[in-house]
């Protein structure tokens, strides 16, 4: 069976690090990233089939990495999950929906729930 490859961004590498780790253990494909610019790089050599994003990281948030990706043709259609301890998704909608990004999680993320909400983007993609 093919893994789905997840990319992460996030500038705090210790959360990096763990999010990646648990999501290896989970059988993912993971490239892991600290800044937006490599991952929008990243994102159009092998397109994930889903991203999960920092929303505040410094010089390219996760708002702008997220608009880029929804720009590009080879990565239009994969999947943005936001991962927070900043913002809400209340204050934010408009912005999150402008970017495509389908779900936002805050921060700290229940493993159990990052799993089920990478699951459920999936299927909808694979939906389509």
């Amino acid at each position: 069976m093919v893994k789905s490859k997840i990319l992460i961004v996030d500038d705090d590498k210790g959360y990096l690090e763990e999010l990646s780790e648990m999501l290896t253990l989970a059988g993912y494909e993971v490239t892991a990233l600290s800044d937006g610019s490599s991952a929008v790089k990243a994102a159009q050599v092998s397109v994930p089939d889903v991203v999960l994003i920092d929303l505040r990281m410094p010089v390219m948030s996760g708002f702008e990495v997220a608009d880029r990706l929804k720009a590009l043709t080879q990565t239009c259609k994969v999947p943005v999950i936001a991962i927070t301890g900043h913002y809400t998704m209340k204050e934010h909608l408009w912005l999150m929906k402008f970017c495509g990004i389908k779900k936002c999680l805050k921060k700290p993320i229940n493993p159990v729930e990052l799993k089920a909400e990478i699951e459920n983007v999936l299927k909808d993609k694979n939906n389509k």
